[in-house]
Order: structure tokens, then sequence, then C-alpha cells
């Protein structure tokens, strides 16, 4: 087996045609499940997505087994064809578009799992009730929200079809917040011309005012805290204020 990813919590390998993800020894059983129990029903959407396979143990470890897509990452293709980035920044947001689209009743809800990331946090109570009255106010919408989707998880084959990977952390909510996600993941990789341009083009393309989707950041910010390093920390902490965008 070739190994593709590294993560805390698990490894990622290719085999013959499979990606089998193999999760650390006494990773919650649950967590495994729900994670391929999403994923399927994310397939049932008829999104473009990997088909889920199986779900099994090795080595007295969990793994959840799925269908490996051959191509080339956006990021990739963004990286080695710089005079199309425009183009596949296009490309990129069309594809989140549709997934936004989508509806998947039976999967988590967004704003229960932003309020669970919330309370795990060491912020003030002050600034937990803020931000937790401004999620309350956030309009109530039922789009499949990927929760990880940046240009690393988007892979286009050989014939121009794009798959998007990585489900581990898909909801159902609102769009705008999924959106924000993104926009802070361009900032945490240092690419902050991209997220601009990303979030402009986002806004014009959705019909989208980028005041709503700004108001977003703050409660994203402190929902990805829990598992930021140390200087991501930093750098969310600056983002995680309840005042209104002008």
């Amino acid at each position: 087996m070739e190994v593709i990813a590294e993560r805390k919590t698990k490894t990622v390998y290719k085999d013959n045609g499979r990606t089998i993800k193999l999760f650390i020894e006494n990773y919650p059983k649950s967590n495994i499940l729900n994670e391929a129990l999403n994923q399927a029903r994310v397939e049932e959407t008829g999104l473009n997505i990997p088909k889920l396979l199986e779900v099994t143990k090795m080595e007295n470890r969990w793994a959840i087994v799925s269908e490996h897509i051959e191509g080339k990452s956006l990021e990739e293709l963004m990286r080695e064809n710089s005079d199309k980035k425009a183009e596949y920044m296009d490309m990129f947001i069309d594809i989140q578009l549709n997934i936004l689209s989508k509806t998947a009743p039976m999967l988590n809800k967004l704003k229960d799992k932003m309020k669970r990331k919330i309370a795990e946090t060491d912020l003030s109570d002050t600034i937990k009730y803020e931000l937790n009255t401004r999620l309350e106010s956030m309009p109530r919408h039922n789009k499949i929200c990927h929760g990880d989707f940046n240009p690393s998880n988007v892979i286009i084959k050989e014939d121009g079809t794009a798959y998007v990977i990585d489900w581990a952390h898909v909801t159902q909510g609102n769009g705008s917040a999924d959106v924000a996600r993104t926009y802070l993941l361009f900032h945490l990789d240092g690419k902050k011309e991209e997220a601009e341009e990303y979030l402009n083009k986002f806004s014009e393309k959705s019909g989208i005012e980028k005041r709503y989707i700004q108001s977003w950041i703050p409660i994203v910010a402190a929902a990805h805290l829990s598992k930021a390093s140390e200087e991501e920390r930093k750098f969310l902490m600056n983002w995680i204020d309840v005042v209104d965008y002008v």
C-alpha cells in the first residue's frame, strides 16, 4: 500500500484502486461509523464523490475504504498553471455552488456542531454567549456543507471530471458558513489574495452579499479553535470579533 497522507488520527493509503483511511487504535468507533454514514448519504445525492466500499478492521484498527479517484487536485493545478488560476477559481466556486444546491436531510446539523465546538473552547463566557446569540440569529437552511472545502479536496480526473473528497466534516445548514470557512482556510494557508478573490467571486456568482458571509467568520473561527495549532490559534483569535462588518 502507498501512503498518500498522514494525520494525527489516521493514515491514508492508496491500494489497487481503493483509498484506505486507517485510523489510530482506540479512535472512537462512533466517529468512524458516523463519517462513513455521512459519506454514504452524500453519495446518494448524485454528487461526484468517491464511492464508499466498506468499513472494516485491519490489525485491530478501524478503516474506511472508498473508491480511489486518480487525478490532480485543484491546488496542484493552480500551483502548476499560474496563468489559469482565475479559471480554476471559477471552477472551484461552481463546484461548491453545486454542492450547496443539494440536500441530505439525515446529515448532522451545522448549528449543533458549531454550538458544541464553541462550548469546547476556552473563550470567555461573554464571548461564547455573543457568538451563540449570533449563531441563533442566522437563518436556518438545510444545504449540504462540506466542512473542509479547499482546492486540495477537489480532484480533477484526466477527462476533466471533478470529484470532491474528504467528507469527514460534512453537515447540513447555512451555506454561507461553509463559504466563510473556505475563506478562512485560504488565509490559514497563507493565501490572502486568493481568499479575497474567492470571496469576491463567490459573492458575485451566488448573489449573496459579502457582508452576510463575513458575519459568519467569528463563529466559524471560534469553531475551528479546538483543533488549531498555536500559530493558527493566534490568527483565528483576531477574527473572533462579534462587531458587525462594515
